[in-house]
C-alpha cells in the first residue's frame, strides 16, 4: 500500500477526499495509564486536589477529539457527529501495569462518529491520548512515574477501507 500523505516527490499533502462518498463512520480506540495505589485510591474516593479526575479526564478527552485537525497537519477538519468517552478504573490485569509500583490503571475508551468523506480514526486516538495526559497531569503530584500505554484502534467502520476489529481488547 502506498502511503497516501506524500506525493510522488516526496512532499507532505493533505489527501484530496472531495470524490469519495459520504458515509456514517465510527472509531472506537482505547488507552491506559499505570496508577499506584495512592492514585487509584485517591481517584475513587475523590480527593485529588485538582479535582475529580475521571470526569476532567472525559471532558479533555471529548476536547481533544474535536481539535485533532489542529494537532495532527494533514488531518481533515470533521464535523463530528458523537464523540463519547468512558474513564474507569481498572483493578488487576491490564496491559499497562508492568511493575509492582503501577498495577492499578485508568482506562479511557472514545467512540467518535461522523458522516463524512474520511475516518475518525484519529480523533478516537486523539481523544484517548488527551484524556490520558489529562489523567498525569491531574495526578503528577503524587506520582511522576506513571506509565501511558498502549493506545489502540479497537474497531472502525466505513468508507473505502471497510471494517476494522483488532483481534485482541484489553
Amino acid at each position: 500500500m502506498d502511503l497516501t500523505h506524500f506525493d510522488q516527490d516526496g512532499n507532505a499533502w493533505m489527501v484530496d477526499v472531495s470524490d469519495k462518498d459520504i458515509t456514517s463512520r465510527t472509531a472506537i480506540a482505547e488507552g491506559f495509564i499505570a496508577i499506584n495505589d495512592v492514585i487509584y485510591e485517591r481517584i475513587a474516593g475523590g480527593t485529588i486536589k485538582k479535582g475529580d479526575v475521571l470526569s476532567v479526564a472525559q471532558l479533555a478527552a471529548i476536547m481533544g477529539a474535536k481539535q485533532t485537525s489542529n494537532l495532527i497537519p494533514l488531518c481533515h477538519p470533521l464535523a463530528l457527529t458523537k464523540v463519547e468517552v468512558h474513564c474507569s478504573l481498572v483493578d488487576g490485569e491490564s496491559p499497562a501495569c508492568t511493575d509492582e509500583n503501577h498495577n492499578k490503571a485508568v482506562k479511557v475508551r472514545a467512540i467518535v462518529k461522523t458522516t463524512g468523506k474520511t475516518g475518525v480514526e484519529m480523533e478516537a486516538l486523539t481523544a484517548v491520548q488527551v484524556g490520558l495526559l489529562t489523567v498525569y497531569d491531574m495526578c503528577k503530584a503524587i506520582d511522576k512515574g506513571m506509565i501511558m500505554g498502549p493506545t489502540y484502534l479497537v474497531e472502525k467502520e466505513g468508507g473505502k477501507s471497510g471494517h476494522f476489529v483488532r483481534s485482541f481488547v484489553e
